[in-house]
């Protein structure tokens, strides 16, 4: 049943992608923030599949923490749904993504045109720099800026390994990071669209101010955020034990 709900809820949404990428390739010509508004109804239709076709709910916790204007959000990273759910619970985000992504076809363009941030990981310290350079335009156009200090998706109970990325973003910006915790891998699958019924909780925590040393800011971002994911895999695990 759960692969029947997977892929009737793949064609949805790449379905759903085209579909909207045809409609609105016109605001590929225009100011960015229209290409905003398709991509917010593109989430929505998501969201409504995940859903009804496939069982999914997503909730939202912490919405106080939630950061308003322009600031920087550390996420744990186990599916594509955590590049998706975010545009539907921040004003106005952009992400953090690896620069070989911008060359794919639709959504490439999408994310040229809404000024994702992009990054070559094989330049060294050359790309750090150039991560900062394009944070800081973003923070300057009242944008959240989202990133995964992992760098790619992982599987729950994995290991972590925080990258330097958001430190050297938090520390040359002197900004606030706001961490995020999720369970999503546990209803997407972090390679794919396998899917399993229940709710796919994201939780903004209180944000880490700015100021820290380094290595007292990436301990306490990876605090935060694994021991409240942590949380969050127990939590969901327990109900469907009592399911």
């Amino acid at each position: 049943m759960n692969r029947l709900r997977s892929a009737l809820f793949g064609a949805w949404m790449y379905g759903a992608m085209v579909g909207l990428f045809v409609i609105w390739a016109p605001t590929l010509l225009l100011p960015r923030r229209a290409i905003g508004v398709g991509i917010r109804v593109w989430a929505r239709a998501v969201l409504w599949g995940l859903r009804v076709i496939g069982g999914v709910r997503v909730e939202v916790r912490g919405r106080e923490h939630a950061p308003q204007g322009p600031s920087l959000i550390a996420g744990k990273h186990f599916a594509m749904l955590d590049t998706i759910a975010p545009f539907l619970m921040l004003d106005d985000p952009t992400f953090v993504l690896k620069r070989e992504l911008t060359g794919l076809p639709l959504f490439g363009w999408v994310a040229r045109k809404s000024r994702m941030v992009p990054v070559d990981r094989g330049a060294g310290s050359d790309a750090l720099r150039r991560l900062v350079e394009d944070t800081r335009a973003q923070l300057d156009d009242d944008r959240q800026v989202v990133i995964f200090p992992e760098g790619t998706r992982t599987v729950p109970g994995a290991a972590p390994a925080y990258k330097p990325g958001v430190a050297a973003l938090y520390r040359d910006l002197d900004i606030a990071c706001t961490p995020m915790a999720t369970n999503s891998g546990l209803h997407w699958s972090a390679k794919g669209l396998r899917l399993t019924p229940g709710t796919a909780v994201f939780e903004f925590l209180p944000a880490v101010p700015p100021g820290l040393k380094r290595g007292e800011f990436m301990r306490t971002l990876e605090q935060r955020v694994e021991t409240a994911t942590a949380a969050l895999l127990a939590e969901s695990t327990a109900d469907r034990r009592h399911g």
